[in-house]
């Protein structure tokens, strides 16, 4: 699946949106090196590679993770 497959659904941000697979990793990317380190951001890298390689059902786990990873949630 390209990386520029769309959610289902955006990600809203305060401005803006992540609709793709894409901009879900730049905007990952954009973030201070100290925060890309943090397990909740890693497991999101994680589940957009997936994603991007295997599709299915990796899209919505995407999601999931880039939604958890903005609001704070970690499995810890």
């Amino acid at each position: 699946m390209p990386w520029s497959t769309p959610f289902d659904e955006p990600i809203a941000l305060q401005r803006g949106s992540l609709v793709t697979l894409q901009q879900a990793a730049d905007y990952i990317m954009k973030l201070p090196e100290d925060a890309q380190q943090e397990p909740r951001w890693q497991i999101a890298v994680e589940h957009l590679i997936n994603a991007a390689e295997t599709g299915g059902g990796w899209l919505m786990f995407a999601r999931i993770a880039m939604l958890r990873a903005l609001n704070g949630d970690d499995d810890d």
